[in-house]
């Protein structure tokens, strides 16, 4: 199963993530299939690329708790919805 997730980079105590598409048994760092975006919980910046992630979503990809919460907040599961009615 493909998961919507984050992947960790940065120095310690200075974390950002990337947003990616993983398959769901493979490790945290692993090598993605595509990133999705970026989210930096210190600034509280998150850059997403919200075509690819609704194509994601379309395709059956599951996001972690974190993530959903992410794009809950940039309305993103309103245009998946959207895309399927129409």
């Amino acid at each position: 199963m493909i998961k919507l997730r984050l992947k960790r980079y940065g120095k310690k105590r200075e974390a950002s993530y990337r947003i990616i598409a993983i398959n769901s048994l493979a490790r945290r760092d692993g090598r993605p299939l595509e990133e999705l975006g970026f989210y930096n919980p210190r600034t509280d910046e998150v850059r997403l690329d919200v075509p690819g992630i609704v194509k994601r979503l379309q395709q059956g990809a599951q996001p972690s708790d974190t993530v959903r919460r992410i794009l809950q907040k940039a309305n993103v599961f309103e245009q998946v919805s959207a895309k399927a009615a129409s």
